[in-house]
């Protein structure tokens, strides 16, 4: 049967052959009549159906076509999952409507057995299911959000941009958690979550919209449309800024990690209205940390920005610690080679582990050095947040900066994912690990988070080596 269907010339040939021999069509043969299906309408551009030129949505009408239908919807509940996933990956291919009973029914089954699918099914399924409904119920899965599906994602990203304005916000958003989530800086899908926001922004609350803007941060990535959608976005939060403050300085938050800053809504945000506001809110120190971040941020890089700041006596810093990511990950992390290397080069009693810099920046690892280049042990250091004096000496047991750094890097060369910088003679060396979270997927652009840091750090006056 299985040859039989294969060699068909005709979408009536295929027919004929599944529904005049039921007793010799197995599960396995389904998948194998719908794709067959598939290919002879995109070969034909049109089906010939009983003599006549028939079309996709008009070969749904045939008698064959419903009773191949109705035995798959009659027996899928006793098929196995790879006849499932097919028969569902073919309809998709097929182009049956989402709506059509063949479709909901497959739909339904795959998703009651999504816990029992193995990986290879899981990806078939996800890349088979399309409309809003479908596509709500997969990035709602924890099985799909646990798991980065590469394949499914490049393959969204072509069609998505077709189905984008039948989908409601609350999926548009579950897309944007996940791709944030696995760092999958696909431009076609984010680009397509940007043309929602820009059409839908207006109609949308602050705290869905915080959501669809994330992962253009995330992923260090303005939109192709950030000349239209940057200025709607203000617009927006001019309007909504007190009605939810933590998605404000959240989108505000997302907007300055890719070098945008916009005047009128920090006015708002740094107002003593907007400050009284948040301080009697449950989350005021997570706002203030964020404000405070945003207040450092306008210092270093928005100069000529004239209007109110943050009151001194709101100022925290954003992070007091590491990361807790940073620290889960750290059994993965190259940070405890370079941890080695550094005790072993200039010892540790001249660099300090961790080291929270203001305004909030963890640092992996830092040293100090006097004018001429040598490595400061930390009892010569002042003060860990200030450069150290220009007459500070050194022990006979210091050594200068260029060969530890070269030493290091000589050490560190098979380890490291990416040439480290040369630093010139700053005050303060910022030693970075970058580990593989610290980028979006498969590239080596840093997540918009930590290219923000690194950009502060650098205007701070501290050198970034980088390993």
């Amino acid at each position: 049967m299985k040859r039989l269907i294969e060699r068909s010339r005709s979408v009536g040939e295929v027919l004929r052959w599944v529904t005049q021999n039921p007793s010799k069509v197995s599960a396995s043969h389904y998948p194998i009549a719908l794709h067959k299906l598939g290919q002879l309408l995109q070969q034909q551009g049109q089906a010939a159906v009983n003599g006549e030129s028939r079309g996709p949505g008009q070969m749904l009408e045939q008698p064959e076509f419903q009773t191949l239908c109705q035995a798959i919807i009659s027996g899928c509940s006793k098929f196995d999952n790879f006849s499932i996933v097919n028969c569902l990956y073919a309809a998709a291919a097929l182009g049956l409507p989402g709506e059509s009973p063949l479709v909901r029914v497959l739909e339904d089954e795959s998703r009651s057995r999504l816990g029992r699918f193995n990986q290879k099914d899981v990806s078939m399924v996800f890349s088979s299911e399309a409309n809003n409904k479908a596509l709500e119920a997969i990035f709602s899965s924890q099985l799909f959000y646990e798991n980065r599906q590469e394949r499914f994602i490049r393959s969204m990203a072509e069609w998505l941009p077709r189905k984008a304005e039948n989908l409601t916000p609350y999926t548009m958003a579950l897309i944007a958690k996940y791709v944030a989530r696995h760092r999958l800086r696909e431009p076609r899908l984010l680009d397509t979550i940007a043309n929602f926001l820009l059409k839908r922004g207006e109609q949308l609350d602050s705290k869905v919209i915080q959501k669809l803007v994330f992962p253009f941060s995330r992923m260090n990535y303005r939109p192709s449309n950030h000349s239209e959608l940057f200025p709607k976005l203000e617009a927006i939060l001019e309007q909504k800024a007190g009605s939810s403050p933590l998605a404000t300085v959240n989108i505000l938050m997302s907007m300055f990690q890719l070098s945008h800053f916009p005047q009128t809504v920090l006015h708002q945000v740094f107002s003593p209205a907007f400050i009284t506001n948040v301080m009697s809110s449950p989350y005021a120190l997570i706002v203030r940390r964020y404000l405070s971040l945003l207040d450092a941020a306008v210092e270093l890089e928005f100069r000529d920005y004239s209007g109110p700041r943050l009151d001194p006596r709101y100022r925290v810093l954003m992070f007091e610690h590491a990361l807790t990511a940073d620290e889960a990950n750290r059994k993965y992390s190259y940070k405890g080679l370079v941890a080695e290397a550094l005790r072993q080069l200039v010892g540790e009693e001249c660099y300090r582990q961790d080291e929270v810099l203001p305004p909030g920046y963890c640092t992996d690892f830092l040293l100090w050095i006097n004018r001429s280049g040598t490595v400061l042990p930390l009892s010569r250091v002042p003060a860990a947040s200030k450069a150290p004096s220009a007459h500070t000496t050194t022990s006979s047991a210091a050594i200068s900066l260029r060969s530890s750094v070269l030493a290091l890097t000589s050490d560190l060369q098979d380890f490291a994912p990416f040439a480290p910088e040369t630093p010139s003679s700053p005050p303060g060396v910022v030693l970075s690990v970058n580990d593989k979270w610290h980028y979006c997927q498969n590239s080596d652009i840093l997540v918009g988070s930590r290219a923000m840091r690194d950009r502060h750090l650098r205007l701070l006056g501290y050198c970034l080596v980088q390993v």
